[in-house]
């Protein structure tokens, strides 16, 4: 059970289409496929394996919130979320994200809102 990489970061954007143009056009990110999320948003490539992804602010979710989060991509899923209920730290998950990668979501002694998550494409069909 290991933390492969800093996967991505989110942000929640008051303007979604002036905030990509920023990201985009000035920053010079890349846009990259985005699943198919039931809420507005996008995500740019960082470097090689890297993401950042914006959300429209006042977007709803479920407790806890995602709306300004960073994931960690990992090896283990199950592992975490068994390591996770050992130290008995509350958290959501393993869901299944709409790219087929599965997640856990928790928060850190500070509330910062921390995703756990696999490669696409991992979750079964």
């Amino acid at each position: 059970m290991k933390i492969n990489q800093l996967n991505h970061t989110a942000l929640p954007v008051q303007n979604l289409e002036k905030s990509c143009q920023f990201y985009q056009n000035v920053l010079g990110l890349a846009p990259i496929a985005r699943p198919a999320f039931n809420f507005p948003g996008a995500w740019f490539g960082m470097g090689d394996q890297q993401e950042l992804h914006l959300i429209s602010k006042g977007t709803i979710f479920e407790v806890p919130p995602l709306d300004r989060h960073f994931a960690f991509r990992v090896d283990d899923i199950h592992a975490f979320a068994a390591h996770l209920q050992e130290q008995q730290i509350e958290f959501v998950g393993p869901k299944c994200r709409p790219d087929r990668a599965l997640q856990i979501v928790l928060r850190d002694p500070d509330g910062h809102v921390i995703e756990l998550c696999t490669k696409p494409g991992i979750a079964p069909d």
